[in-house]
């Protein structure tokens, strides 16, 4: 089957050519051609005569596009990713294109990154790294805390929060989590389940792990940050419209945001996996947050390992071949 790619980078190239290489789908090799640019209503028309199309996260997969895509003959769009906010599942059904995606590639790779980026700000290594490169060696500014004995809260107890929660429970933190569905495996940490105002108020450290969904968009908002326990630090590898960040912003001028570390964005879909160090950015508010000495942020680069990369390939191959045998690879979304 022929797969059109977008947002295709040197490195989806490589994982999936080697996957495909020596992948047993039961049927004919696929056939893959990669595409740079992002799908767009502009770029829908490279997907025509392809019958899958492998979209990630900040591809547009709205009405309209499906439409294109449709009109053009493609039956599966393929995501190379978790997350579907991205995708008019409601159009996709009615024009009777299957969505299949990738639930879990590599949770560690996420969960090891939330806990570098929480070591790095804390302890402002990245600072340091630059200081030293000057010929600077004085300690001022880069003050930091024990994480032992520390409260973390963990809003959000699926595979990623859980194992970012044992991470922590090897530092001997106390855990904190809110979560709609309690997991064993985070009640055997230790861990207590309480109220999200009780997790809020009493964490050194909030990290998010939730998906995002109409009842978690801007689940930090002005009312939530309000409730956070003076200066604590505030962590985002999960979705980026998790954070309302014109009230993030004003969380950190007013002290209650203590230090923010972010792997996503709201508004990243401009920015992110695109090399703009010529550019002028306009987004105001992502630069405004530039402007912090207490904000670390990466770009979407959490899930970037050998690991994880492999087992996208695998994964979204193996939807393929399943879509072409006419079965289900369990990694449906939605009903066709």
């Amino acid at each position: 089957m022929r797969i059109a790619f977008f947002s295709a980078k040197a490195y989806d190239r490589q994982s999936f050519e080697d996957v495909n290489r020596g992948f047993d789908s039961g049927s004919d090799p696929h056939e893959l051609v990669f595409f740079e640019p992002r799908l767009t209503p502009t770029t829908a028309a490279l997907a025509h005569g392809f019958g899958v199309v492998c979209a990630f996260i900040n591809d547009d997969v709205s009405g309209p596009v499906l439409e294109q895509l449709a009109a053009g003959g493609t039956q599966l769009v393929a995501l190379r990713s978790a997350g579907f906010n991205n995708i008019d599942l409601a159009t996709a059904e009615r024009l009777g294109i299957a969505i299949a995606r990738v639930p879990a590639y590599s949770p560690h790779a996420v969960a090891e990154h939330t806990v570098g980026l929480m070591l790095t700000l804390n302890r402002k290594i990245h600072r340091a790294y630059n200081r030293v490169r000057e010929g600077n060696f004085a300690l001022d500014g880069l003050l930091g805390f024990d994480f032992h004995g520390k409260t973390i809260g963990i809003i959000g107890t699926g595979k990623i929060g859980v194992l970012t929660a044992k991470i922590l429970h090897g530092f001997g933190c106390q855990l904190l989590a809110y979560d709609v569905h309690p997991s064993e495996d985070f009640l055997a940490l230790g861990g207590r389940y309480v109220e999200l105002p009780q997790l809020l108020g009493q964490s050194d450290v909030v990290s998010l792990h939730c998906p995002l969904l109409p009842q978690t968009k801007h689940l930090m908002n002005a009312e939530a940050i309000a409730q956070l326990k003076p200066g604590a630090m505030l962590v985002n590898t999960s979705r980026g419209a998790l954070l309302d960040t014109a009230a993030v912003v004003m969380g950190l001028k007013s002290g209650k945001i203590g230090a923010l570390a972010l792997d996503v964005y709201e508004q990243e879909a401009a920015l992110f996996f695109e090399d703009l160090s010529n550019e002028i950015i306009q987004d105001d508010l992502f630069e405004r947050l530039l402007t912090f000495p207490n904000v670390l942020i990466t770009g979407h680069q959490a899930f970037f390992t050998r690991e994880a990369l492999s087992n996208i390939a695998e994964t979204t191959l193996g939807n393929v071949a399943a879509f072409e045998r006419g079965e289900r690879s369990g990694n449906e979304v939605g009903t066709c």
